[in-house]
């Protein structure tokens, strides 16, 4: 039976996407997990993956053209099956649901009709919430990979009034740590989702209605809803508001009396006000020592305007004195839940190191003459050049020489990329993040270092954005800054290589029969075999050794 495919919600202020690119025609054979067509969103161009096998029978977008969430932009189904009846229902303002009733179906046996109609009389009849003024808040998708946020402080409490535009939670996603809006007036309900704890993308995380409105009977039609199609044990228990037991209520109470000055949540996580995080930043004043006036101890403008930190040292001294020093050889050990950065790399990497064929090529690189012409560059350049920036513009002009190292595996075709975007590891507290430098290739060593610098420290205050992390075509992986000499790096995908840079080290070598001391960098691609074979990483990094030896080739 042909399957209607629509416009997915790909973003929470997502209202419509443009078909960027159809990568099927109509005819073509697809399989679930197939990328069927880039879609722009309002945030960054995303794939559109389908979950169903079949033929493309119909494409009802052209590339370019824009369809509103839920739109019907394509139909896929058996080879030869006829849809003139589910295309006159679209045409017609239908949602196609109903032509898909009445089109032409195999005869069913006697048997399976009877056992559908029992079933139809054993369902419960859908519950009526048209006479409840309230509405569920979801979990929303707030990045292209994220499959679950964790609620990492709640800004409001049941029983708050709330406008549209304030914020009602904090939720830590796998990328960034984004406030979550409230588009509805009214009273917060329920909340159905604890402080760092996790929901899956659109899983009930609250309620907002008129004061008084029966929410659970709101929750009962949504677990209908959802029981209907397959019952999960995730559905039961968001179904009814947790009841706090008294005993967690007494422990509470004075684990918030002795705790730290600290306002935190039950995660560890400080809340704070954006605004108040970047006075603190810019006064230097270590946040995690900052008590709280706002809602749930969040702290708030006037806290850091009227902190003073010697109060707080001279408490801590006191409190330092008196405390027992701990046991000598008692075991211990502490446990957190994994953060939504670290699930997303442990899967995405897992899945590159276990699915791409990984194989590695390491060289030496001279850098006396390149340590020269960075001294020379900063007496004139408007920012600091870093050995980084100048490496990640030798990658980029050494891919424009070499175009299959700029390569992405997409399953049953090789996709070669013409522009050049280069995302730039940065280590942060929960993991790492790759911001990409976009057509690293037509810009200047100044405005590499001047952008790389910005990404590096938006990705540390989590400021990164989706279209600061998406689109790389080759990253580059730099721990020359620990004293590492050398390493192997797993591929970011989609990318085809990845290049892992070692610190320059002062080392014997013999130029012209002679001992002397030179400046080497090793540099290890590691390079996905089924897109890179060995002699195309090879000759790319001959290119970068190059380029990187003779840097005056850097400015042609």
């Amino acid at each position: 039976m042909a399957e209607i495919i629509r416009m997915p919600k790909m973003s929470d202020t997502m209202e419509e996407g443009v078909i960027a690119q159809w990568l099927k025609k109509v005819g073509d054979e697809v399989k679930p997990g197939d990328i069927l067509a880039e879609v722009e969103t309002d945030k960054a161009t995303m794939e559109l993956e389908s979950y169903d096998e079949g033929v493309l029978l119909h494409i009802g977008v052209d590339e370019k053209d824009a369809v509103p969430v839920n739109g019907v932009i394509a139909i896929l189904g058996e080879k030869g099956e006829n849809i003139d009846d589910l295309l006159k229902d679209i045409k017609s303002g239908g949602d196609g649901e109903s032509s898909k009733d009445t089109a032409p179906k195999e005869k069913e046996s006697v048997e399976k009709q009877e056992s559908a109609e029992k079933k139809s009389e054993t369902k419960s009849e859908k519950i009526d919430t048209s006479d409840i003024n309230a509405t569920l808040i979801t979990m929303p998708k707030m990045s292209d990979t994220m499959q679950e946020g964790t609620i990492a402080s709640w800004l409001k409490k049941e029983g708050d009034e709330v406008k549209s535009g304030d914020v009602l939670a904090e939720v830590e996603t796998d990328k960034a740590t984004m406030e979550l809006e409230s588009y509805e007036d009214g009273t917060l309900l329920y909340i159905g989702v604890e402080e760092g704890d996790s929901v899956e993308v659109n899983g009930v995380i609250a309620i907002i209605g008129e004061k008084g409105a029966d929410y659970k009977k709101l929750l009962e039609a949504h677990k209908q809803e959802a029981s209907s199609g397959s019952a999960t044990e995730s559905t039961e228990e968001t179904d009814a508001p947790k009841e706090k037991s008294p005993e967690k209520e007494e422990k509470a109470k004075p684990e918030q009396e002795t705790g730290s000055t600290a306002s935190s949540g039950s995660n560890g996580r400080i809340k704070a006000s954006p605004l108040a995080k970047k006075m603190a930043k810019d006064k230097g004043i270590d946040i995690s020592l900052v008590k709280g006036s706002g809602d749930g101890g969040r702290i708030i403008k006037k806290d850091i305007e009227s902190f003073d930190p010697s109060k707080v040292a001279a408490a801590d001294k006191s409190s330092g004195a008196m405390a027992a020093s701990p046991a000598v050889g008692q075991e211990s050990f502490r446990e957190e839940k994994v953060s939504q950065m670290r699930k997303v790399i442990a899967k995405r990497l897992a899945e590159s190191k276990f699915t791409a064929p990984h194989f590695y090529l390491t060289m030496e690189i001279n850098m006396d003459k390149a340590i020269e012409a960075r001294k020379s560059m900063n007496e004139v350049a408007p920012v600091k050049i870093s050995f980084n920036d100048m490496v990640i513009k030798a990658v980029a002009a050494a891919l424009k020489q070499h175009p299959n190292v700029n390569s992405a595996w997409m399953g049953d075709k090789i996709r070669y990329n013409d522009h050049v975007h280069i995302g730039m590891a940065v280590a942060v507290d929960e993991g790492l993040l790759v911001p990409v430098i976009r057509f690293t290739d037509s810009k200047s060593l100044s405005q590499i270092s001047q952008e790389a610098k910005s990404l590096a420290g938006k990705a540390k205050n989590k400021e990164l954005q989706p279209k600061d992390w998406e689109g790389n075509t080759f990253t580059v992986s730099n721990l020359g800054m620990f004293g590492i000499d050398e390493f192997t790096a797993i591929i970011n995908p989609p990318d085809a290589c990845i290049l892992a840079i070692g610190g320059i080290k002062q080392t014997p070598i013999v130029k012209d029969g002679e001992i002397k001391v030179g400046n080497l960098m090793k540099v290890t691609l590691s390079c996905d075999h089924r897109v890179v074979d060995g002699a195309i990483g090879s000759a790319f990094l001959q290119t970068v050794k190059q380029l990187l030896e003779d840097p005056v080739r850097l400015l042609i």
